[in-house]
């Protein structure tokens, strides 16, 4: 049988974040995307982080055409923000964390 057993939790948001390399950039992106997580849902989200130079056919199942890339996979909808989240204001809201502040019009 498949599946998650009743005792294990599932994450109330889940991220894929894809990187090339270990560059500046992608810890960047790595360290402000865990930070958000931890300040605004209190560690109740998982973070998988793929190297697209060790998981190209990843990224390509992905169709990431730049990195680094976060792909919010819950909740739904899915949600993609390209860049290292250094605004974590404005990554935050497009991210859809809850409790962080409305994007202005366009």
């Amino acid at each position: 049988m498949g599946g998650r057993r009743e005792s294990e939790q599932v994450a109330a948001y889940s991220f894929r974040l894809y990187v090339t390399g270990r560059t500046p950039r992608s810890h960047a992106a790595e360290s402000n995307l865990r930070r958000l997580c931890h300040t605004l849902t209190d560690g109740d989200c998982e973070v998988e982080v793929i190297d697209t130079v060790e998981y190209p056919e990843r990224a390509a199942g992905d169709h990431i055409m730049a990195t680094p890339t976060v792909i919010r996979l819950a909740p739904s909808p899915q949600l993609r923000v390209i860049g290292d989240l250094s605004d974590l204001g404005r990554a935050a809201a497009y991210l859809g964390f809850p409790d962080s502040p409305p994007l202005p019009e366009r």
